[in-house]
């Protein structure tokens, strides 16, 4: 028997015990006494109704839930006629109800200001935390509980405005309105401007205030440094935006700090005090700037920091390394400039370190072996750096690993087998660096695996999918773009197959579809794509994973058909369907109503479109090009989705009119119906799409007068109507200026007449100016659709494509460099002299304004196109002398005056000393060096004659014969990436999904002109 003082120790912790264990058994202890009565009968009644008004919930995988409404019940037994002594329930001396805590209830329903629950006014302590309330606005009626202390609301579903009311209770210690959000994660609850105002001047008591995901949208109040009992406070998430106060760092008792997730809120951090309490201090994705205190050191009571992704810079203070309580860290993204690893080595000292992440800070060299020094990490993320050498055989010591990525990087060698000592590990993220060798076999010995992503390295060998098949916690598998085998053999029972989320295969050497999918049922999203699987697609891929699967992508194979018809797929949810770049002949199921994004491109598909695609309300990107479908396009197709933004059609046979387009909330970015057989008129509509950034109509019979009324398009960069039957003048514009965003446009194969169009030339901005991003790898790429969408893509941004006459050839451009300003006007009709203006663009790289009637001299201010690169004034009437200005175009590298009236010595050095003799022929007035006419010859022997060549014969040929040169030297850059495993699987590679061609088609010979004629070029994403 224990002794009365052991009996005085024990069960005051034993209550302590079971009071922050908070089960069912604590309103049993706590209630229970023979001096107390039982609760009041009309406490216990409100009580009653108050549990019949929800219903509870059946499902549940929160292990934390529990329906404690279910023990409460009136019948013989002492603990149910007492409703002190229910799960939840806690009662004063007198029996009233003082605390109800049905948190994790699994109660379903609405709640409004009648509730019973507002009748329990003895109340102290509430939390509803946890249920879901079904998007019903929090009652006005939590005002009448004038006796409340603790309010916790988070999680439970509530929407709608925050009712001011709470202002009223006066007592509130803790207040908690955190996580109410959707099912795409976003905050449904809002408060207004001055509504955190008000409640930080009333509720001074406050000593816990967690508004995570309100929406608020202001400034950080000033009032929040006056609450000196705050302890802990969390605005995360909440659209805050101005400068943070400053002294609200310096709250002498603050322990917890957490404004993570607010993007525009801006501020410098403060010096620190040694007698900061501080535990944590989150401050990551906000945009805080200026360099971090060497006295963060201060902070000696901190165990979590997270400054992550903010604009923090200069150099990271090795006082850090003093916080020897710290267990997680995330300083990454920031703008820290190029650091060595090795200048962080205080990091390998912080033994307590749990979680580590230093993703994006473009650390680089290698990986100290002092990383093992840190055996108490559970996460470590290097990932997004470029970092180099082989991982250290010392990581072996980190055995408690549960996540681990080096993703993005430059690493190289072999899989270490010491990772197979990580038995905990559930991620493993190696993605996108140059890891060699087989993968070993043993990785089937880890069996806590949940995520493996090994895509975009130098893996080789032959792979097993049995090797994967084996870990039964596995949900995500990435092995796309590597150079592996896998064989889809599978020995391992299906039955005791994981059932998988994500399966990435991509560019794998499948050679057939994987048996083991055939018994998969939660597949969200899978890749299949750049492998070598012929034949028909059976009918049970088509029916894979019905229900959930949002994502499917079988590009780039050599599929020709489906085993049996089924006209519509039967997926309640996909999203994205790509089977572009095979040779289906027949038509294939026809995508369901959810789908956003339908990709066939590049096949041999017959027939019309499908009325079908007129029901696709939510449909955002339609890509039907390169096959060999007909009919005239359906006039419902530009009214149908009120979110397209993208349109392909190209290279195919429709013909008919191009249908009007929406006019309100049109989404149009992009239209590209290139290449078919489209006649009449352009719609009028068309101007009203004001977000179109790019129109590609040529190859056409479209027979209309040039669009003037395009010019009022705010966001046009690109328009492309060559080789049609447009004719006429080109109309002065209607108000300037239009066309400011211009900076590529192709009117040439066309019948526009009159003079070049100088009120437009004035106009166009954007070839004003020389772009900031010459020498960068940047391309015009369309961001299509920001949050959720981008994620079903994989793709990232979109790029434009196209395939252009430019420096006299064809080429292929699979990215669209955003410095590329091209104006196209050859093949008209146009007669006149060459505006001075001209020479203004001065981002022009190409013109050409070859095959016209133009007159008059070259104009000297050409030579102020400093970074022009190909200029062809062919087949005109210019006259004069070649401009000695047009030397200094230093980047020139083709030119071509050929067939004109010019006369007088070619220009001397520089790029003019490069250029054939061709560029000049049929000129008999020029002269100069390796020319057939001498400058200042008088006499003596016969110049040295060329080739015959005459204009008008139908044989002779110019720089800009059809010599087909495609330009592939584009990089990929990378994607948006959330999370690691998030990250490694939507930040996959970009496709050029947008392949518009720009052909000229064979026209006959003009004044010596020549004809070219169009190739097809092979394109692929």
């Amino acid at each position: 028997m224990a002794s009365p003082v052991e009996s005085s120790v024990l069960l005051p912790l034993l209550l302590l015990c079971l009071f922050l264990h908070r089960g069912p058994l604590v309103a049993s202890v706590i209630s229970a006494g023979p001096n107390r009565p039982n609760c009041h009968p009309g406490e216990m009644s409100s009580l009653l109704e108050l549990r019949d008004s929800f219903i509870l919930a059946s499902v549940s995988d929160n292990p934390l839930d529990y329906p404690k409404t279910r023990s409460w019940k009136i019948d013989g037994n002492k603990s149910h006629t007492d409703c002190c002594l229910w799960d939840g329930v806690e009662c004063d001396r007198q029996g009233h109800v003082t605390v109800l805590d049905l948190s994790n209830s699994l109660l379903y329903g609405s709640m409004n200001s009648t509730s019973s629950l507002f009748r329990l006014t003895h109340l102290e302590r509430l939390s509803l935390a946890y249920n879901n309330f079904n998007y019903s606005r929090i009652p006005s009626g939590f005002s009448l509980l004038e006796r409340l202390t603790h309010l916790n609301l988070s999680g439970s579903s509530f929407a709608g405005r925050v009712p001011l009311d709470i202002i009223l209770l006066t007592r509130l210690v803790s207040l908690d309105l955190s996580e109410n959000l959707d099912a795409d994660l976003a905050g449904l609850l809002v408060l207004d401007n001055h509504g955190l105002g008000r409640l930080l001047r009333n509720l001074t008591n406050l000593e816990e205030l967690n508004l995570g995901y309100v929406g608020i949208s202001s400034s950080v109040p000033i009032a929040l440094a006056n609450l000196s009992s705050l302890r802990r406070l969390s605005l995360n998430n909440c659209g805050f935006y101005g400068a943070f106060p400053q002294p609200v760092f310096l709250l002498p008792n603050l322990l917890y700090l957490n404004m993570i997730e607010n993007e525009n809120l801006s501020g410098q951090l403060p010096e620190f005090n040694k007698s900061s309490p501080l535990k944590s201090f989150l401050m990551g994705v906000t945009d805080f700037s200026g360099k971090i205190p060497v006295s963060i050191g201060n902070l000696t009571s901190l165990n979590q920091l997270d400054l992550s992704a903010g604009s923090f810079s200069g150099s990271i203070p090795s006082s850090l390394g003093q916080l020897g309580k710290l267990n997680y860290l995330d300083i990454g993204e920031n703008d820290f400039g190029s650091l060595p690893l090795s200048s962080l080595s205080w990091i390998w000292k912080m033994t307590m370190l749990s979680k580590l992440y230093l993703g994006k800070m473009n650390l680089q060299g290698g990986i100290s072996p002092s990383i093992g020094n840190l055996t108490g990490l559970v996460e470590l993320s290097l990932a997004f750096n470029q970092l180099t050498g082989t991982v250290p055989p010392q990581i072996s010591n980190l055995t408690r690993l549960e996540l681990l990525s080096f993703r993005v990087n430059n690493l190289s060698g072999p899989i270490l087998p010491c990772l197979m000592n990580m038995t905990d590990l559930a991620i493993l993220s190696l993605a996108s660096n140059r890891f060699s060798g087989e993968i070993p076999p043993s990785i089937s010995q880890l069996q806590n695996l949940q995520f493996i992503g090994l895509k975009r390295n130098v893996f080789t060998g032959s792979v097993e999918l049995d090797e994967f098949i084996q870990l039964k916690s596995l949900h995500i598998l990435l092995l796309s773009f590597n150079q592996l085998s896998v064989r889809a053999n599978i020995t391992t029972p299906v039955r005791n197959a994981p059932q998988l989320d994500i399966l990435g295969l991509s560019s794998c050497n499948l050679g057939e579809f994987p048996g083991f999918l055939r018994h998969q049922e939660n597949l969200d999203w899978i890749d299949l794509s750049d492998n070598k699987i012929y034949g028909d697609v059976p009918e049970w891929i088509w029916n894979l994973s019905s229900h959930r699967l949002e994502y499917m992508n079988l590009s780039h194979n050599f599929l020709t058909g489906q085993e049996s018809d089924l006209p519509l797929l039967p997926h309640l949810n996909l999203l994205t369907l790509d089977l572009s770049h095979n040779k289906f002949k027949r038509p294939i199921p026809a995508p369901p109503k959810s789908i956003l994004f339908y990709l066939i491109s590049e096949n041999e598909l017959e027939g019309e479109i499908l009325s079908h695609f007129c029901e696709l309300g939510d449909l955002v990107l339609l890509d039907l090009s390169f096959n060999n479908m007909s009919g005239a396009i359906p006039g419902c197709l530009g009214n149908a989705s009120r979110h397209l933004a993208i349109l392909n059609l190209q290279s195919n046979g429709f013909h008919g009119t191009i249908p009007e387009f929406l006019a309100n909330r049109n989404e149009l970015l992009m239209i590209d119906l290139s290449h078919n057989q489209l006649g009449g008129k352009l719609p009028r509509s068309l101007a009203r799409c004001n977000k179109l950034v790019f129109i590609d109509l040529g190859g056409n019979r479209i027979d209309d007068t040039f669009p003037y009324w395009l010019g009022s398009l705010p966001e046009l960069h690109v328009l492309i109507l060559h080789s049609n039957k447009f004719h006429g003048k080109i109309d002065h514009p209607l108000s300037e200026p239009v066309f400011q965003k211009l900076q590529i446009i192709d009117l040439s194969d066309n019948g526009f007449s009159g003079t070049l169009p100088e009120e437009y030339f004035r106009s166009w901005t954007a070839m004003r100016t020389i772009n900031s991003s010459r020498n960068q790898f940047a391309y015009l790429q369309l961001p299509l659709v920001p949050g959720k969408y981008l994620a079903y893509t994989s793709y990232g941004d979109y790029d434009y494509t196209m395939t252009v006459i430019y420096k006299g050839l064809k080429q292929y451009y699979p990215k669209i460099p955003v410095v590329l300003v091209m104006i196209d006007f050859s093949s008209n009709l146009f007669q006149g002299t060459i505006p001075d203006l001209v020479g203004e663009l001065k981002g022009l790289q190409g013109l050409n304004f070859s095959n016209n009637f133009l007159t008059g001299s070259i104009p000297s201010s050409l030579g102020n196109l400093t970074v022009l690169e190909s200029l062809d004034l062919s087949n005109n009437n210019l006259t004069g002398m070649i401009p000695q200005s047009l030397a200094d175009i230093t980047t020139l590298s083709i030119f071509s005056v050929s067939y004109n009236d010019l006369k007088g010595p070619i220009p001397r050095g520089k790029q003019f000393d490069t250029f054939p003799i061709n560029s000049y022929e049929g000129n008999p007035g020029l002269c100069g060096e390796n020319m057939p006419k001498q400058c200042g010859y008088t006499g003596g022997s016969q110049p040295r004659q060329l080739p015959t060549s005459h204009k008008g014969n139908d044989n002779s040929r110019s720089i800009t014969d059809d010599i087909p040169w495609i330009v592939v030297a584009m990089g990929y850059t990378g994607g948006l990436v959330v999370g690691v495993v998030l990250g490694d699987l939507f930040a996959s590679r970009r496709r050029a999904w947008f392949e518009p061609t720009v052909r000229r088609r064979t026209k006959p010979a003009r004044r010596g002109g020549y004809a070219v004629r169009p190739r097809q070029v092979p394109l692929r994403g």
